[in-house]
């Protein structure tokens, strides 16, 4: 019953399409922005162990949908082009998750009190999606690519292969690889400072 349910839920996750305010970063090297923020680091690491979610790769898919903005948001429909309408979805936050989608991961995990413009948060519903990537479309967690299709489609729909017909997204898809592997290069150079930076952020 749990794959069904997790099968038939579209992400509809579209970092693609949300505005981004001044404080979204642009990052060049994520161990700058890591450095920055400890405990964001410390994060993503706890969520990399929880799940075994390449670091990296969970960063890139954060980086894509928000640009590490935490009210990120979609923009809203116009009406006559000028008038805002609606948003075209319910995503906001770090991870772009919808309504439905985090509430299914609230209920999951237990993480009942889970905020969407929180990274903590955000950063272990990325590790947790990824691993039903891994479960229910046989998605290796290192493949940022892939990983990061099922992400937006959701798993029904990568499953049946609906971002064939959205060549945007595979482009889209492709610099989520490309981060992910720089990301992976810079993290290598400076993961043991990060690890003794985090350690100085509890006190």
């Amino acid at each position: 019953m749990k794959k069904f349910i997790l099968l038939l839920l579209p992400l509809f996750l579209s970092g693609c399409l949300s505005l981004f305010s001044s404080d979204a970063v642009t990052v060049h090297n994520i161990c700058d922005l890591m450095d920055e923020e400890v405990r964001w680091y410390k994060a993503t690491k706890v969520s990399e162990q929880k799940y075994g979610a390449p670091m990296n790769v969970q960063l890139a898919i954060v980086y894509q949908e928000s640009r590490f903005e935490s009210d990120a948001r979609p923009p809203r429909e116009k009406i006559f082009g000028i008038i805002p309408w609606f948003r075209q979805t319910t995503a906001v936050g770090f991870s772009q998750a919808t309504s439905p989608t985090w509430d299914l991961y609230k209920l999951k995990t237990k993480n009942v009190n889970a905020d969407r413009e929180n990274f903590q948060d955000a950063i272990d519903f990325v590790g947790w999606y990824m691993t039903q990537s891994k479960q229910l479309s046989n998605i290796d967690m290192g493949d940022a690519y892939n990983q990061y299709l099922a992400y937006h489609e959701g798993h029904n729909g990568f499953n049946n292969k609906t971002y064939e017909n959205k060549p945007w997204l595979k482009r889209i898809a492709k610099k989520v690889a490309n981060n992910a592997r720089r990301y992976a290069h810079q993290l290598k150079q400076c993961r043991s400072q990060l690890d003794t930076n985090s350690v100085w952020s509890f006190f």
